[in-house]
């Protein structure tokens, strides 16, 4: 038998025969249960840090292991903050479908209607929609090096040239999603990380979500180590706050996630906003591509997470789009990865099981990893059940 399931049944055993309440033995199994799993991810990448945190009918537990930093050895704690790289891109999502429902814009709007520089140009006539879901017409991975001023990345934009007709073609791009967030703050007159940090994040719940983490919370920032080892934190760059630039801990986004899922109370209009994120626009073979959110029908197979979360998905694929477009389900598993050069992160929820998972790493370490262990988690609680 494999180790990792005997130590799962030893858990599990144990934790029934305890005489303690219902939860103090569901946290016992719940601990067991991300132990088996997490640990021999770590040791395999050398990672420092973890933080997992596991949403399980609305009640959230937060597990945590190694430390925050290897040189002062102070342990991860809930205080703890991790890079979020492109999972970030989910909360840029969110508030320009915010926009959309409070009707400051229409994901079927132009990008010209916001930029006015941009008709008569290429870019001008590409919708709201495509720069959400990765479908603009091509896009390199990152903004250029060069491009360092709002002056520059209007000049990028207007000589820009489309390799594909918008709808038929997904290139995973951080240009395409920063310039929505870039549009959507330009729609609700107010600068993106002023609205992310004042409005968004307080309107969720979040209390140690950031874009530009204060002075009072540095100490709390976990140092993030590059697969080499090297330590490493990311540099702000052209439109990085809204493509891959938000710092949290697990208990916030696991908050997020339950957010997610509906299990959090939340103002109407931001509750229609989340749950519009999660309408489907493309067909990407297994995976459907909602706003930024990539979502399998479930049960989804091991299989079919790690190939839809690998490298591969940075390549330009055809996709054919959904007419009209899928409302949001239940019955889906819906994931999103993040990346920066000393983090890596994956976060998943299942609404029908009203399961979810957060795994915050202060190492970039393979996506693979990240989603067999997630995958593991939770197939074990909802097997359980």
């Amino acid at each position: 038998m494999n180790r990792n399931w005997i130590k799962i049944l030893s858990a599990t055993l144990v934790s029934t025969c305890i005489a303690t309440s219902g939860f103090a033995a569901d946290e016992m199994k719940l601990k067991a249960i991300s132990d088996a799993a997490v640990k021999p991810i770590m040791d395999k990448n050398g990672i420092p840090g973890m933080a997992v945190a596991i949403a399980v009918d609305g009640e959230d537990h937060i597990f945590n292991y190694g430390v925050e930093s290897k040189d002062t050895g102070r342990p991860v704690s809930p205080a703890t903050m991790f890079e979020l790289g492109s999972i970030s891109k989910t909360f840029t999502v969110t508030l320009t479908s915010y926009a959309d429902v409070t009707g400051r814009l229409s994901l079927s709007d132009k990008a010209r209607k916001y930029l006015p520089s941009m008709k008569g140009r290429p870019f001008g006539d590409v919708e709201l929609m495509n720069l959400g879901t990765h479908t603009a017409g091509g896009f390199p991975l990152q903004v250029p090096d060069e491009v360092k001023t709002e002056k520059q990345l209007m000049e990028y934009f207007a000589s820009w040239k489309p390799s594909y007709a918008a709808g038929t073609h997904r290139t995973y791009a951080n240009p395409s999603i920063g310039v929505l967030g870039y549009i959507t703050a330009k729609s609700m007159g107010k600068d993106f990380t002023a609205l992310m940090e004042d409005q968004l994040f307080p309107s969720l719940g979040l209390t140690s979500t950031y874009i530009n983490v204060p002075k009072s919370r540095m100490a709390d920032y976990a140092q993030g180590y590059k697969r080499s080892g090297e330590p490493a934190r990311m540099t702000p760059a052209t439109l990085s706050s809204e493509a891959y630039g938000v710092k949290s801990t697990a208990s916030d986004m696991i908050r997020f996630i339950d957010a997610n899922m509906g299990l959090v109370k939340l103002d109407g209009k931001l509750h229609q906003a989340i749950t519009n994120t999660h309408m489907g626009y493309f067909d990407v073979g297994a995976m459907t591509q909602d706003l930024i959110w990539e979502q399998y029908s479930y049960p989804a197979t091991l299989t079919t997470l790690m190939d839809n979360n690998s490298s591969a998905m940075l390549k330009t694929i055809p996709v054919k789009q959904l007419t009209p477009a899928m409302h949001p389900r239940d019955d889906v598993w819906i994931n999103k990865t993040g990346s920066t050069n000393g983090f890596g992160a994956y976060v998943a929820f299942i609404p029908k099981e009203r399961v979810g998972i957060v795994i915050l790493a202060n190492k970039n370490y393979p996506n693979e990893d990240r989603v067999s262990a997630a995958y593991q988690i939770l197939t074990d609680i909802t097997s359980a059940r």
